[in-house]
């Protein structure tokens, strides 16, 4: 059975005292409904599941009442769903396809609490970032992502090297009986990514064509997504932002640049197409940081930014790599100028920050750390290195420019896990636990 870390935090939503309607953010394909339904099978005595999409005659329900109860008791005459205080899990699923429905969570806060509703839909991002109507402060959020490198390796049935990287305590090297098939692992989690339908193919028929046919259909649908765009005008504009993304990341400097879209094209012809794709979860836009001070945000250059993928395997898939990389040493890691590492890097560290991390760059001479991120009090540079070459001037560079705000560095690489000075090398397949790894790294810096 597929496991998600993800059913901690529903279990803690679940049992806290000021609990709301909960909306679970996150792209398609990542596996809200599966998880959102395995939930209420675990915790709940039932599940009363409305899908707005498929049952469009639900949506009746809520255009002529707030009356939360008139409207449940409306849904469990319709669908013969039980519906029972605190003991049923509601389930609006494809919640975009109803404004009403999506308004009405107020009342499920203010007069009937005693419910416990969750929310998910494959375009709600979209329905989230056009705020009329929508009920502000009266729900809680929990963001949903593709399945980490460690739930990988759950589902392949190896929860022992899970165990391990979770019991690291101090910072020293991994072990040749872990470091080895750890890294032999992590190829083929770039080969599959997170996707929990491709995870699964692997698993149960280790099909490596499966899966390219599984990622090419999660990319199809994404397209088809594309036509949802109220203004049909952008729908093109979309797909040509989505096919260049390959050749954006071909580059050795990553940055976005509008007129690779088309020759002569400018950013207010194809931002909002731009938007469209972060707001439906599909991509992240990551911008260059002018000066590396608290809060991030307040210093972005919004001129300059990367795009990645929400998942490496499908960013592997769109760009048509062979799958065939995997047997060829590190060359998975170093192919297509390390834009599927830091893909992968961006992923794992996405999850454990509040924070979006930025990237911070200067020109002539060139020099770029990888990602910049916010860690409580803290902005920590980190290099993404595809191999075991560690040269970082980058990171030497930021450090003499910055060097108060370089309390500890991080370089991620297939070197082994090691504080040398002020830089800690993370083994790539450790990234889930940056978070945990920095905290020891300057704990260790204090002691030493």
């Amino acid at each position: 059975m597929m496991e998600r870390f993800i059913l901690e935090d529903l279990k803690k939503w679940k049992e806290s005292k000021g609990r709301k309607p909960l909306i679970l953010r996150g792209a398609r394909q990542v596996g809200k409904t599966w998880i959102l339904k395995e939930f209420g099978k675990r915790y709940y005595d039932n599940c009363a599941y409305f899908n707005f999409d498929e049952s469009v005659e639900y949506k009746q329900f809520f255009e002529t009442t707030k009356n939360v109860e008139r409207i449940l008791q409306n849904l469990t005459m319709a669908s013969g769903q039980k519906i029972n205080g605190d003991k049923t899990l509601i389930f609006f699923d494809e919640i975009q396809e109803c404004p009403n429905a999506l308004n009405t969570l107020k009342y499920f806060c203010e007069t009937a609490p005693q419910y416990h509703v969750v929310c998910a839909g494959s375009l709600l991002g979209i329905a989230l970032s056009k705020p009329v109507g929508f009920p502000v402060g009266k729900t809680d959020f929990i963001d949903m992502y593709p399945m980490t490198f460690s739930e990988f390796l759950v589902a392949l049935g190896e929860k022992n090297y899970v165990e391990y990287m979770r019991s690291i305590s101090s910072i020293e090297n991994i072990p040749d009986a872990f470091f080895n098939p750890l890294a032999e692992k992590l190829k083929m989690y770039f080969i599959t990514g997170g996707m929990p339908e491709v995870v699964y193919n692997w698993v149960n028929n280790r099909d490596v064509e499966a899966i390219q046919r599984t990622l090419s259909n999660i990319a199809l649908a994404y397209e088809h997504d594309f036509g949802k765009h109220p203004n049909v005008n952008t729908t093109p504009k979309i797909s040509l932002v989505w096919k260049t993304i390959p050749s954006q990341l071909a580059k050795e400097n990553k940055k976005f640049l509008y007129n690779s879209i088309k020759e002569g094209a400018r950013a207010r012809e194809y931002e909002d197409a731009l938007q469209w794709l972060v707001n439906a979860g599909i991509v992240r836009k990551i911008y260059r940081c002018n000066k590396p001070h608290l809060p991030l945000s307040q210093y972005d250059d919004i001129g300059a930014f990367k795009i990645l993928l929400g998942d490496v395997g499908l960013l592997r898939r769109i760009s048509f790599l062979s799958p065939s990389a995997v047997a060829e040493g590190n060359r998975l890691f170093v192919e297509f100028k390390g834009a599927l590492t830091e893909n992968y890097i961006l992923q794992a560290i996405e999850q454990q920050f509040e924070v979006l991390p930025r990237y911070w760059a200067m020109d002539k001479p060139r020099y770029e750390v990888d990602f910049l991120i916010q860690r409580e009090d803290d902005i920590i540079p980190i290099e993404v290195k595809a191999d075991v070459n560690i040269d970082s001037k980058s990171l030497k560079k930021y450090a003499e420019l910055y060097p108060n705000n370089a309390k500890i560095r991080v370089r991620f690489s297939m070197r082994n896990l090691h504080l040398d000075g002020d830089v800690l090398n993370i083994p790539l397949f450790m990234a889930d636990y940056a978070d945990k790894l920095i905290a020891l790294g300057l704990k260790g810096m204090k002691e030493g």
